[in-house]
């Protein structure tokens, strides 16, 4: 298949959400949650979290735009400046999903998705106590990106929650045995399976000398 700027345009909506959102790959799946001044909580899956830096450690993520549509994930951020990301799991893929459903502004996604909200350590927003990586942030920069009206938010983390038994001796997390999943598009889930791994790469490797 090829398409061009045209061809991609012409598509039926749906035919066109779908490839465009999948055709990044696999990205990681998250809930976001937070919580409004009147103490109603809010769940929402995002496939858009990315790593903004490790020093100070920053981490963002995509926010739609919120002209047209009510974002309580947004105006609770703006609110409190607090909010969490968590890691979904296998065993709650489902839960997860239906977060994405438009509910009631007084409605919590917690209670709707049989998902159990959980505050540790006097961090304002909740956490999914489901999850097995939990992430408290506070609110550090908003970046409008004008071609679209969406925001990039970005957060600073402020404390995180890891299995002792995922962490390699490293540092780095192993997604494979937190059981974290990733998601292709808006509905298609896939676990994580570590395939490999290599040393930094530094332009002595011996990769170069076998070329």
């Amino acid at each position: 298949m090829y398409l061009n700027k045209d061809s991609i345009q012409q598509l039926e909506k749906v035919d066109r959400l779908n490839l465009i959102n999948s055709i990044t790959g696999i990205s990681p799946a998250n809930l976001i949650g937070t919580i409004s001044n009147d103490s109603i909580e809010n769940l929402a899956i995002f496939s858009s979290v990315v790593h903004l830096g490790s020093n100070p450690p920053l981490m963002g993520f995509v926010l739609r735009p919120t002209k047209e549509n009510t974002r309580d994930t947004y105006e609770n951020i703006i609110a409190t400046n607090k909010f969490t990301i968590n890691h979904i799991n296998s065993d709650m893929i489902e839960r997860s999903h239906y977060t994405s459903v438009k509910f009631d502004k007084n409605e919590s996604e917690f209670q709707k998705c049989r998902l159990t909200a959980e505050y540790l350590n006097n961090f304002l927003a909740p956490y999914v106590k489901d999850s097995y990586v939990k992430i408290g942030l506070n609110l550090e920069d908003i970046q409008l990106i004008k071609s679209n009206g969406c925001r990039l938010i970005i957060g600073r983390i402020d404390r995180l929650y890891v299995p002792d038994s995922a962490i390699h001796k490293n540092g780095n997390i192993q997604l494979d045995l937190s059981n974290s999943i990733g998601v292709g598009g808006l509905n298609t889930y896939y676990s994580l399976d570590k395939i490999t791994e290599y040393s930094y790469a530094r332009v002595d490797d011996p990769f170069f000398k076998e070329a």
